[in-house]
């Protein structure tokens, strides 16, 4: 900075291929505590927050929430009692304020510079006759953030938006000049510092994306919004695309699920069903941080055997979790009731939670982190998806089954016990676990049939898969009643269950 009547220019020998944080902060930044966006599942993407003293591009498509993020950025730091400053060279003051408060920001501390032309500009239509337009009015512009910026030493800056200095510039390098230079004129005040850009194909900001330390992008998709973070110099930071929702209280942000960060210690012990006969059949019951698969016809009981695990874990005092994609809630609640499975008092003990999932209104990320709270906060042990299928068609986004997948890892590696219901569409015939093909991910596989047997349609159960243990391998009749699950002895005496063509075996002793 040579003066303050100035345009800001980079100082003696400094780069312009350099970004302002590279030439003034060095290594040594990373060890500072990082600089909350004031988005938690942001600061989450970012690998817990910006680096202080370095300059973000936040760039995106018009709606897409770059302001937003911006009123997270300056209210999150007057919280912790920093000096935050808003410069405006598009939208007022007053509108800023206006729709801030509609959203629930409390901007009462933040300092506002308002650059934006006023009705008066229109009024009075100046003109130029010696010096151009961007001369001109580029001096006053300039001199106003220095004084502010001077004045306050503000912690936290959010510019919105950069690109209006496209048109105060002469040429493309003199704009390439100014913004690097008063981007170091604010990193040199102390100041982290967030900018928006307007890109278009007239006007893209590919050289705003080379000057800044970091570059989130905002997104429109067409069935959600999402962000990526595209550069983080000197951080570590998640990849790829997440959910990120605008709502009345301003941003949210679901970070993609990434399993092998999210460990946990646990006793991998066995779950009893509380059936004896069920137990036998799975030598013992089932485990914990498995997958289990339920598998079977509509109507057969995969869901009831499920909640009989969660039953038996509800007397041990755990918590368990169900989340209900196709059925209603209360035909769940009644139809279990008639079982014998109490689950209205399961509920009200906490130790079960029921939870009924809206068709096409979550993303996979946001389903994915109201499993996390409810094993990460409420320490859910049994977690069930009823069904697969409806899991498919009710998230929406693309690529259901790698995020299922995802999602089940990390229930593994929490020692959660996870149950899969999934269906099969023949009543009968050649004996299929899934008709979706997922069948690879579970530890273990429970299938439930339908056979006829002297006019008499029956349940049948058994075992396919157990990678921990053995296991039964015969098959053995279930029942359904009021008094709850009746497990029956092993079906010796008949074959062909599996392919629907049931035949006898004699096994009395053949005479010579």
């Amino acid at each position: 900075m040579t003066s303050k009547k100035h345009a800001f220019t980079p100082k003696d020998g400094a780069s312009l291929q350099e970004g302002p944080a590279m030439s003034l902060n060095g290594m040594g930044e990373q060890a500072r505590a990082r600089v909350s966006t004031g988005v938690t599942g942001l600061d989450e993407v970012l690998d817990g927050g910006l680096i202080p003293e370095r300059t973000y591009l936040v760039r995106g498509g018009p709606g897409c929430g770059k302001t937003t993020l911006g009123l997270h950025f300056l209210t999150q730091g007057t919280a912790r009692g920093e000096l935050s400053l808003f410069i405006t060279l598009g939208e007022s003051e007053a509108e800023l304020r206006s729709n801030a408060g509609t959203l629930g920001f409390d901007l009462n501390q933040v300092h506002f510079l308002d650059l934006s032309p006023s009705a008066a500009f229109f009024t009075q239509m100046q003109t130029y006759d010696i010096f151009s337009p961007a001369e001109v009015e580029r001096e006053p512009v300039t001199q106003q953030i220095l004084e502010q910026v001077e004045q306050l030493h503000p912690q936290r800056v959010f510019l919105d938006a950069m690109t209006q200095f496209r048109y105060l510039s002469t040429d493309a390098f003199q704009f390439r000049k100014q913004v690097l230079a008063l981007l170091r004129f604010l990193v040199e005040q102390g100041a982290t510092v967030c900018f928006t850009s307007e890109d278009s194909t007239a006007a893209p900001d590919a050289d705003l994306q080379f000057m800044s330390d970091g570059v989130i992008h905002l997104q429109s998709l067409p069935e959600s919004r999402a962000v990526r973070v595209e550069k983080f110099r000197g951080s570590d930071f998640r990849s790829g695309s997440h959910t990120m929702r605008l709502t009345d209280h301003g941003m949210e942000v679901f970070p993609r699920l990434l399993p092998q960060q999210h460990m946990q210690e646990f006793d991998q012990e066995t779950l009893s069903s509380g059936v004896p006969e069920l137990d036998e059949l799975l030598h013992g019951g089932l485990e914990r941080g498995t997958i289990n698969m339920i598998s079977g016809p509509t109507g057969v009981g995969k869901t009831t055997l499920g909640l009989q695990f969660m039953k038996e874990a509800a007397g041990r005092g755990e918590r368990s979790v169900v989340y209900i994609f196709e059925e209603p809630q209360e035909t769940l609640l009644r139809r279990c009731e008639s079982l014998n499975i109490p689950v209205r008092t399961m509920m009200e003990r906490g130790t079960l939670s029921v939870l009924q999932i809206e068709p096409l209104h979550f993303t996979p990320d946001e389903f994915a982190r109201m499993v996390r709270q409810e094993v990460e906060a409420h320490h859910a042990s049994i977690v069930m998806l009823d069904s697969i299928s409806g899991y498919r068609v009710s998230l929406r986004g693309e690529d259901a089954v790698t995020q299922l997948h995802a999602l089940c890892k990390y229930l593994q590696n929490m020692g959660v016990a996870v149950l899969l219901i999934t269906e099969v569409m023949s009543i009968t015939g050649e004996f299929q676990v899934s008709d979706i093909g997922v069948s690879y991910l579970a530890d273990n596989i429970v299938f439930l049939r339908y056979m006829e047997l002297t006019g008499e349609i029956r349940k049948v159960i058994g075992v396919l898969k157990k990678r921990l243990s053995n296991f039964e391998r015969t098959l053995r009749e279930i029942e359904l009643s009021r008094y709850g699950i009746k497990v029956g002895r092993p079906l010796t005496n008949l074959q062909g269950i599996l392919t629907g063509r049931i035949s006898y075996i004699d096994k009395s002793p053949k005479e010579d």
